[in-house]
């Protein structure tokens, strides 16, 4: 089954209060899933890649076997397509974990750019999921 994953991920200071947005969808844009969650303190870039984290584990959980995952956030699409490094350790670790799922679930994996505009339901999710600390 094949979904695709719209992701981001927000901080209110760098490092600060940070959250991460998913919305899962079936190939023909059924919402599967939405999901916010508040990570505790970190970097807007650890959010981005914990929300694309995350957004593996809902598909593994969905039973997905492909997955195309959309982010407005070009350094992340760029580190996972090879095109740029990734030098912080933090994020190495996670992007490892992240690679380690997806071939021991055998699933399909494609990240694409694209614009922030496109991105608004994770978006606000990811926002939300940073206010959730006061709470």
């Amino acid at each position: 089954m094949k979904f695709i994953a719209y992701v981001d991920g927000a901080s209110s200071g760098n490092p600060g209060n940070s959250g991460l947005g998913v919305v899962l969808q079936d190939e023909d844009g059924n919402i599967i899933e939405k999901r916010s969650e508040y990570l505790g303190k970190g970097t807007n870039n650890r959010a981005e890649y914990l929300a694309l984290m995350k957004a593996v584990e809902l598909a593994v959980q969905h039973g997905a076997n492909e997955l195309e995952v959309r982010s407005d956030s070009q350094l992340v699409v760029r580190q996972m397509t090879g095109l740029y490094k990734i030098k912080n350790k933090e994020i190495q670790k996670i992007v490892m974990r992240l690679w380690d799922v997806i071939r021991e679930k055998g699933i399909k994996f494609k990240i694409i750019h694209i614009p922030r505009s496109l991105n608004k339901i994770a978006d606000n999710l990811a926002k939300k999921g940073a206010t959730l600390a006061a709470k």
